[in-house]
């Protein structure tokens, strides 16, 4: 993605934003209204409902269940069951906020309504845009249907992860695939890691003396960061893994077992990839409603994420609106640990514009952190932490561009409970 800019609005049409909503009919109002209870969502309502004296809060989430999706890599390669990814949404949801169960339908930021798709109309003062990361697997054709079936699997979802599994079990040998779309997706290290703990599952069965296995990824290169894509390169040529740069993943033939690729930058052209086994990473976009919205960028190639600026968050047309996760237009990786840096700089410059301030030179800054932690095996793990650009942003004493056993005890075990236990209260 490329850097977006931050152009300052006009002073007529940020007054008129801030002032007095529109008069059409709500149901129900409330001062700040977050959509999304992922991740973003619980742990921006959390942090207010610690901030407001009297907190109005409420979080629109159809959901019941709540999911800490990084574990599905490692539900994938038989580490841990699916179950241990999943908790209640009530048991994640803080006490002050109201919890609105339903699906957004549309926003309309001029006159501050949320309409859900139970036809409630929910009026706000200020709004928190969360909803996170839409995954588009009807844009490969053939996926949809083949996709838990004959060796075509994927991480990418909660039950699928698990058949994910049972079929790095079944494979006997044969060509194995994995693959990277050319859109934005949530982990955009996943890809990889589901790959490197099948050849080591493969290895420790003799399987992998029978199989051949290709990464074909959109990307140009292994990994974007100089550091860790060296260390990748090497993972790559010790496994004896056969990268396919610049293939985009358009089609599946299930009756032929064949994956059809276009190959980017070479236009007209695609490849076919004969497959025993087929590890897809779908395409990913922004949700619809936030596409169809006046929120989302409208051209470009951040086109259909949300227009925030990259630093404080806020929306660069509409003051009272503030968006953080992965369905921010923001140039970094989208993560946990980035929504973990993103939270506190949003609350913060959020209550600012509540008590009248104008963000300026003085706001909190969010400088484009995020992480990935790479398992490049059972028992090993480098820990990427970057900001903008790409630039290294380390928060460790070590060299975590080496792979180490005390990373993947921190991927295992530590990031879990952080996540539970002080990230989704606000504490962290």
């Amino acid at each position: 993605m490329n850097t977006q800019a931050t152009p300052a609005a006009p002073e007529a049409a940020t007054a008129r934003r801030q002032g007095p909503a529109a008069a059409p009919s709500i149901d129900v109002h409330h001062q700040i209204v977050v959509v999304g209870g992922g991740t973003a969502g619980i742990t921006v309502a959390a942090r207010l409902g610690k901030a407001l004296k009297h907190p109005d809060v409420a979080v629109v989430e159809p959901s019941e269940a709540h999911y800490y999706q990084p574990m599905w890599t490692l539900v994938g390669a038989g580490v841990f069951p699916k179950e241990r990814s999943m908790r209640s949404e009530a048991s994640v949801m803080p006490r002050q906020a109201t919890w609105i169960k339903d699906r957004v339908a549309a926003i309309d930021p001029d006159a501050r309504i949320v309409t859900l798709e139970g036809g409630k109309r929910v009026g706000y003062d200020y709004l928190v845009v969360a909803p996170g990361i839409q995954i588009d697997w009807g844009a490969v054709k053939g996926l949809p249907d083949a996709l838990g079936t004959d060796g075509v699997c994927s991480i990418y979802d909660y039950r699928q992860a698990e058949r994910t599994w049972q079929m790095i079990q079944d494979f006997e040998g044969g060509e194995a695939v994995f693959t990277s779309p050319s859109t934005p997706i949530k982990c955009g290290g996943a890809p990889q890691k589901i790959m490197y703990l099948a050849d080591d599952a493969w290895r420790k069965t003799g399987v992998r003396k029978r199989a051949r296995l290709t990464f074909a990824t959109a990307g140009s290169v292994i990994f974007g960061v100089k550091g860790f894509r060296e260390t990748l390169q090497r993972v790559v040529e010790r496994k004896d893994i056969h990268p396919r740069f610049k293939h985009d993943l358009i089609e599946i033939r299930p009756e032929t077992k064949e994956a059809v690729f276009r190959v980017l930058g070479e236009e007209g052209k695609t490849v076919l990839l004969p497959y025993d086994f087929l590890h897809v990473s779908p395409p990913m976009s922004a949700p619809d409603f936030i596409k169809r919205s006046k929120l989302a960028y409208q051209e470009g190639d951040l086109k259909g994420w949300l227009k925030v600026d990259k630093h404080t968050l806020q929306h660069l047309d509409y003051p009272n609106v503030f968006g953080a996760g992965d369905v921010a237009g923001l140039p970094t990786a989208k993560t946990g640990a980035a929504v973990r840096k993103q939270a506190p700089v949003l609350v913060r410059n959020l209550l600012a514009v509540m008590s009248g301030k104008r963000l300026g030179s003085e706001a909190a800054a969010y400088d484009g952190y995020s992480s990935c932690p790479l398992l490049t095996g059972y028992g090993k793990m480098v820990l990427a932490e970057f900001a903008y650009g790409n630039e290294p942003a380390p928060s460790l004493p070590i060299d975590t561009t080496k792979e180490r056993y005390s990373m993947y005890l921190l991927k295992l075990y530590g990031l879990p409970f952080l996540y539970w236990n002080l990230m989704l209260k606000g504490r962290a």
